[in-house]
């Protein structure tokens, strides 16, 4: 095992900033109160919840009134879906991405039991949705459509924007989910144009246990969660004051940070990048599309990810694989299919993805390591030829044992 360890996994989520931290603790311990209640206690708990909302209303450009605070962005997504189906008798259509994030189409899919008719659109090989695709198959009976602002896996970052305003012009509601977005670039509500907006303070060092979902003016949102009065009656439940109050802090000091962290991050993946061209084989998915500042995922022609990945985090680096492993028999990653990659080429990816507290010695310690690993797993395939078909034996020839998932963290 390695004696030290570094953390290239902000995608699945981001270490809680001390700065957060300290907001928070107060409100584990001595400070308490149901901000529905109406006394001091409860009032100063009602207090801190609004300045958490203005913090996230700020990053988003949008008004607080129209922030409704969740606990996570899969519990916002769901909502947003799950009303505009129910509001439409479960009948009509949803018009999504083929990979959006499971929270979206699991969630279309349910409804799509109940009679709903879902239309998916695929990704360009290049990791990005065309616009004009996605509104193509958008028809009279399209009730939402569902569009990412970032792909978690690949980074890149989509027509958000030309999609809304067709979407306009159609009469039609766009749910964009920007929770992996939001922190890494500027997340306005009115240049993107959509009519739900999603963010999590997880994936931006803040807690986890806390999100939001901004609603346009008009937009129909009732929120499924019912019970009492909270959130002006769109999402009942007592509010998490510790981890609502972490987001709100997170939100503002991403605001205040974003184009320094933006700088850092993108020093950090261009270093990575130009080493990655040093490893044979090595290809890095969307290259020429606009992306997130601090995220790389890349194949190595002939390797399982997962098996990089293990070796990765034995040697102390945490990556992410580009694939899900089900009873032990590895999978492709979802994205890679979509964009039209044969299934030999999309188990060969892992991501990497940086975070504000990385550094560029980091980064070159681990351009090294992940060579000496890349040329390890070739060489053990070569001396055992078929190793890598999927669900046989592993590189160092042992038969592969089942296992729980363990693809990509959203």
């Amino acid at each position: 095992m390695a004696a030290h360890y570094v953390y290239f996994d902000h995608n699945a989520t981001t270490p809680l900033d001390p700065r957060v931290r300290e907001a928070m603790l107060p409100w584990l311990g001595e400070r308490h109160g149901n901000p529905s209640s109406a006394h001091r206690l409860g009032q100063a708990a009602r207090e801190a919840v609004e300045t958490a909302r203005e913090g996230v209303a700020a990053l988003l450009g949008a008004d607080p009134l129209d922030v409704v605070l969740v606990a996570s962005g899969t519990e916002a997504n769901n909502a947003v879906i799950w009303e505009v189906a129910r509001a439409a008798g479960y009948r009509g259509e949803v018009v999504a991405s083929s990979f959006e994030h499971p929270s979206v189409l699991r969630a279309a899919e349910r409804c799509a039991e109940l009679g709903v008719t879902l239309r998916l659109v695929p990704p360009g090989p290049d990791g990005v949705v065309p616009a004009a695709a996605l509104l193509g198959a958008v028809g009279p009976e399209t009730r939402l459509v569902c569009l990412m602002l970032a792909n978690n896996e690949l980074g890149t970052l989509q027509p958000v924007a030309e999609v809304a305003a067709g979407c306009r012009e159609r009469s039609v509601p766009l749910l964009c989910d920007a929770t992996q977005a939001a922190g890494k670039v500027a997340v306005d509500v009115a240049a993107l144009g959509a009519d739900y907006v999603v963010m999590g303070g997880h994936k931006m060092h803040g807690p986890l246990g806390a999100a939001a979902l901004w609603v346009r003016p008009g937009a129909f949102f009732e929120g499924h969660q019912l019970g009492g009065s909270q959130e002006r009656r769109r999402r009942a439940g007592t509010v998490d004051v510790p981890a609502v109050v972490g987001l709100g802090v997170a939100c503002e000091l991403a605001r205040r940070e974003l184009p320094a962290r933006r700088a850092h991050l993108l020093a950090l993946r261009e270093r990575f990048e130009r080493g990655l061209a040093e490893i044979p084989g090595a290809i890095v998915h969307g290259q020429g599309a606009s992306r997130l500042p601090h995220t790389t995922h890349v194949r190595f022609a002939g390797l399982l990810g997962h098996d990089l990945a293990i070796r990765l985090d034995l040697a102390g680096y945490a990556v992410s694989t580009g694939a899900a492993c089900h009873s032990g028999v590895v999978e492709p990653s979802g994205t890679l299919l979509a964009m039209g990659l044969a299934q030999e080429d999309a188990l060969g990816a892992i991501r990497v993805s940086f975070g504000t507290s990385n550094t560029l010695a980091e980064v070159e310690g681990f351009l090294p390591v992940l060579g000496r690993e890349v040329a390890a797993l070739r060489a053990a395939a070569s001396r055992a030829p078929g190793s890598h078909t999927p669900g046989s034996r592993t590189p160092e020839g042992r038969r592969a044992e089942p296992v729980a998932a363990a693809g990509p963290a959203k």
